[in-house]
């Protein structure tokens, strides 16, 4: 009897371990898992036949970030663009792309240790780097904030959620975003304490409560890493005016996932052409209480 005690308390013990070891080695191999930058660049908005401009910008604890900023003809808004988790600003030049398509400056821009940008990424760093962008947006281009909307994809939703508390704005456009960094580690890791080895906080969910500019979600319902109720929740925390719309696409691991219009078609303009007209009808209605004032 006392034997077989000491067996299951061997047992119960080496279990332990081997669950305290996996929480170690998630603990410290979280920004890998996060943050998978690439640093090379071999391809620019030329490759679709767009003009753009060069842009270096340095944020507020002095690195130097690199971006571009492509025009397009008469635009009335102008997107700052805060891409996902892996690469660099180069593997979102379809969504560059189908913006310009659609009327809309775009200044898209590469997060702390992306692309030809220094430093390392971290938490603090993307939101120090995303204010650095609006700053440049605003103060070296001179582009007014009623004609900014912030834009993010997965990672970048919460970034540009964050952004959106801070700095005023058009509109907010959230992607295949999720809730929060924990609640999107606990679909990978369902039987481990998240929050207790959790990093990283990007509370997306947090920021879009505070938000008071107009908000659009977008999520797919096919989305095999971000799931498709985390979406719904952040349209849910969001305060009005506010809209979503489902698409269609795969959320896929890396660099093969390509954002919007590709994988979503008509549906993924008409949502962005009917978000448009209805921040430009929002404009109007502003423009013409401050006339009559």
């Amino acid at each position: 009897m006392y034997s077989m005690l000491l067996d299951i308390i061997a047992v119960v013990a080496l279990i332990c371990a081997a669950y305290l070891g996996v929480g170690l080695f998630i603990y410290c191999m979280q920004p890998r898992f996060l943050y998978e930058p690439i640093r090379k660049i071999s391809c620019t908005p030329v490759k679709f036949g767009l003009d753009f401009e060069e842009v270096y910008f340095k944020t507020a604890d002095r690195l130097l970030l690199h971006g571009w900023f492509i025009p397009a003809p008469n635009a009335k808004f102008t997107v700052l663009y805060c891409h996902g988790n892996g690469g660099n600003m180069m593997y979102f030049l379809n969504t560059v792309n189908f913006l310009n398509k659609l009327g809309l400056n775009c200044f898209i821009f590469d997060y702390r240790g992306y692309g030809e940008s220094q430093g390392a990424p971290s938490e603090n760093g993307t939101y120090l780097d995303a204010r650095a962008a609006y700053r440049w947006l605003t103060k070296k281009k001179s582009v007014a904030p009623q004609q900014i909307i912030l834009f993010g994809w997965s990672l970048g939703g919460s970034i540009a959620a964050y952004l959106a508390t801070k700095s005023k704005s058009a509109g907010l456009v959230i992607e295949n975003a999720f809730t929060s960094y924990s609640a999107i580690g606990q679909k990978f890791f369902p039987y481990m304490p998240v929050k207790l080895f959790a990093r990283f906080d990007y509370p997306t969910i947090d920021y879009v409560r505070k938000v008071t500019c107009p908000i659009l979600v977008i999520h797919s319902k096919n989305d095999e890493i971000i799931p498709f109720e985390l979406g719904l929740e952040i349209y849910d925390a969001a305060n009005e005016p506010k809209r979503f719309v489902e698409i269609i696409g795969r959320h896929q691991r890396r660099h093969r996932h390509i954002p919007g219009k590709p994988k979503t078609g008509d549906a993924y303009e008409k949502a962005w052409t009917n978000w448009l007209t209805f921040l430009k009808e929002l404009a109007d209605i502003e423009n013409a209480q401050q006339k009559y004032a």
